[in-house]
């Protein structure tokens, strides 16, 4: 009976020592186990850190573009035309590609002007506040997609406060296309509910090229009802017109006292020439090129000068008689080094002060084939220039 004890004690013993070893064993694992989980998860931390980091310095170089990124459209009437352009400017050699761009919100429509830009020109993405389906207080992300040769994102925020009580028809004075020198005239009907006593106080403009008549024409069981004529003046300046004007009322809140309506338009040129810009491209080191541009007025006229300040264009026109249309020969003789030239050429007829054209000559004079660097070019300079003050 004892030895049976023993036996049973001996066995107890081993089974004890096997359940040891069996946990310490499991112990060891896991630990090993918590420890490479451990490392996996750090690792991955560094990795997504390092993910970030370098997907916001690749969308650091798209968001440079642009001058802002952010525009708050203030307090407008309801049915107004309210429009904000958002400028891209290109700072790289290639040309950059915008593929899209969406709006998280029905509130601003967004568009692509100019989506291909190259390198130092300008796009746009519009942003068009959408006052005739919303009132209230609006915002929205709109997110622009580039796309080929490098892909990035942007996004830019707009914001604003859409009034139901005041509305605007149209929804913006629109001039469209108006000839120099003649006086146009718009009316914009302005319309409030609410209160008897609500009356606009005063509009402002800056601009001394319009005038501005603002008639009541309606009052009573709370609504109120305005013409607002605005005069396009003889004397505005060519080109395109982009401004507003600020009506002011007399609401109790501050933030709603003033309501923006924009201008639009164009005031065509008695003169005008085509294309307003000539683009040369790459050109070799003295060798000339020539482009014709049409200069067009809307009565007959001579073309008394055209001038830039720069020797290396030269001129011909075909100035025989006084009539609609002429033709001018530019042609530009590249030096004999690489530069990067854009001049304006300036274009006098006999119509009058001011009645002038003007044309952007632009070119990119690069090294030629047997002197990539342009070095021999300078050399020669250099020795002509040595000699000729030796020889003085």
């Amino acid at each position: 009976m004892v030895a049976l004890q023993g036996r049973a004690e001996e066995v107890f013993s081993c089974m004890r020592d096997l359940c040891n070893r069996v946990v310490h064993s499991s112990i060891e694992k896991i630990t090993r186990e918590i420890a490479v989980m451990r490392t996996t998860a750090s690792l991955t931390i560094v990795l997504l850190t390092a993910l970030s980091a370098a997907t916001a310095s690749a969308q650091g170089w798209a968001e440079k573009m642009f001058d802002k990124k952010g525009h708050n459209f203030g307090t407008v009437a309801r049915g107004a035309d309210t429009v904000y352009r958002f400028e891209v400017t290109n700072l790289y050699k290639e040309t950059m590609h915008i593929t899209s761009v969406t709006s998280s919100c029905g509130c601003t429509s967004p568009t692509v002007e100019n989506g291909t830009i190259k390198s130092h020109e300008k796009g746009y993405i519009v942003a068009r506040f959408n006052t005739r389906n919303n009132i209230g207080r609006k915002a929205a992300t709109l997110t622009v997609h580039f796309g080929a040769p490098y892909h990035a994102q942007v996004q830019l925020r707009v914001h604003g406060n859409i009034r139901g009580d005041v509305v605007f028809s149209p929804g913006a004075v629109q001039f469209g296309s108006v000839d120099e020198g003649e006086l146009h005239e718009k009316i914009v009907k302005v319309s409030y509910a609410g209160h008897d006593a609500w009356k606009i106080v005063d509009i402002t403009n800056d601009n001394g090229h319009f005038e501005v008549e603002l008639a009541e024409t309606g009052r009573g069981r709370g609504r109120v009802h305005y013409d607002l004529t605005v005069r396009l003046k003889e004397n505005h300046p060519s080109g395109f017109v982009q401004d507003q004007l600020s009506i002011i009322t007399n609401d109790s809140r501050a933030e709603n006292r003033r309501i923006p309506l924009l201008i639009g338009g164009r005031v065509v040129p008695e003169i005008s020439v085509t294309p307003m810009n000539v683009a040369l491209g790459e050109l070799q080191p003295g060798k000339p090129v020539t482009q014709k541009v049409l200069v067009r007025g809307k009565k007959p006229f001579r073309i008394l000068d055209v001038s830039c300040g720069h020797d290396c264009l030269t001129f011909k026109t075909d100035n025989e008689e006084s009539k609609i249309l002429h033709f001018v020969e530019i042609t530009l003789n590249p030096g004999s080094g690489p530069a990067t030239l854009r001049m304006p050429v300036k274009i006098t007829t006999d119509r009058g002060p001011g009645k002038t054209a003007t044309v952007h000559v632009s070119a990119k004079v690069v090294a030629s084939a047997t002197d990539p660097s342009g070095q021999v070019d300078r050399l020669k300079a250099k020795v002509t220039r040595v000699a000729g003050a030796a020889s003085k």
